[in-house]
């Protein structure tokens, strides 16, 4: 890339900042040379242009031809750092972090093709785990979610909201803790601003959060509150079936009066994974740490004989569905490595592919 920035950011009287520019981001940009570009965040991301901002004001921005017609280069998601000319974008910058997730469909897909990669976010602070305690409350979705969080190395927190449905939200609390081990769990009930207050520390200037959960666990509410005004639009659950309805369908990153930013996602109902660095282990610590003392250095902690693991379960150390969860993505993540690593086969035969017919050409003419 040859292009050159217009300006220190640095001096652009902390407008940058309060939208998150670090060191990170600074260091790429002075690299650059030759054209003049101006870096900016992008805040929503719409069917055919970006919401860009530079602090001071936001626009509607197309990416150049390059970048769109470019099909190994990162497109602009929300939460990126881009490179402006007047209202086109020409660069990504490199992220710090991102969260993705395998395509919807991939935890069905029965094919040996690796799934598309889908990235929900980036640059990110915090991931706030969302549930309701209605019925949305379920411990295996948010071990699930961790594991999400943690393969793409990020830091999560766990936010239960309408506590003011459930009868014992202490209760619901201990729960997670006890296998959300180590992370963060607040409790916020739209009945009860002071719970609030809580989550003001991932708010502080130059921070991003993102919001994942199912569709009516109550992030659009949780907002709205932490705003002190509507900026998101809300809609009820069903009370039959507990479910919520899509009241999100854009991931926008919303500037918030504590001085950080939110980005609200959609209801995600697929949990399907992408990212493989060590989630599964973070998420079930004490599972990881027992493991070495298993009979078998190949333990599958499901029916050996000497499974330290599975004697952990018979005395009650460890819930046996948490276990069975946590076997069950172990499955779900193997079977994906597998899948990656014939796709990224496929990718290099298809690179040689061209030399070959060439090789085979000259030969033929040779012969």
């Amino acid at each position: 890339m040859s292009i050159k920035p217009s300006a220190n950011p640095n001096q652009n009287n902390g407008h940058l900042s309060r939208l998150g520019w670090t060191p990170h981001f600074q260091a790429q940009l002075d690299h650059l040379s030759n054209e003049r570009v101006t870096p900016a965040r992008v805040v929503g991301v719409r069917k055919n242009s970006f919401q860009a901002s530079d602090g001071r004001r936001e626009w509607l921005a197309t990416l150049a031809g390059r970048l769109r017609h470019d099909p190994g280069g990162p497109l602009p998601v929300t939460g990126d750092w881009v490179l402006m000319n007047d209202t086109v974008i020409h660069g990504v910058l490199t992220r710090k972090n991102a969260l993705s997730r395998g395509a919807a469909g991939a935890r069905n897909q029965r094919d040996e093709r690796a799934p598309n990669e889908q990235v929900i976010a980036a640059n990110l602070d915090t991931i706030f785990i969302v549930c309701g305690l209605d019925r949305d409350f379920n411990l295996r979705r948010i071990e699930r979610y961790l594991t999400l969080v943690y393969n793409c190395g990020l830091s999560p927190a766990a936010i239960l909201t309408k506590a003011d449905l459930h009868q014992d939200p202490p209760s619901c609390v201990a729960q997670v803790e006890a296998v959300a081990l180590g992370v963060p769990v607040h409790l916020t009930s739209v009945a009860n601003d002071a719970c609030l207050a809580q989550l003001e520390p991932y708010l502080a200037p130059g921070r991003t959060a993102a919001m994942v959960g199912s569709s009516g666990a109550g992030k659009s509410t949780l907002v709205n509150l932490l705003c002190g005004r509507e900026v998101q639009p809300t809609r009820s659950v069903s009370a039959q079936l507990g479910k919520g309805r899509h009241t999100t369908t854009t991931r926008d990153l919303i500037m918030m009066p504590q001085g950080g930013m939110v980005i609200d996602n959609p209801g995600i109902r697929e949990i399907a994974f992408w990212d493989l660095d060590g989630g599964i282990q973070a998420a079930f610590p004490e599972i990881e740490q027992l493991a070495p003392e298993c009979r078998f250095a190949d333990c599958s902690h499901s029916h050996e004989p000497g499974c330290r693991v599975q004697e952990a379960v018979a005395q009650g150390e460890i819930p046996r569905d948490r276990l069975e969860n946590y076997l069950k993505m172990k499955r779900e993540l193997e079977y994906l490595a597998q899948r990656q690593n014939k796709g990224a086969g496929r990718v290099e035969k298809e690179r040689w592919k061209p030399v070959a017919l060439q090789v085979k050409a000259i030969n033929k003419r040779k012969g």
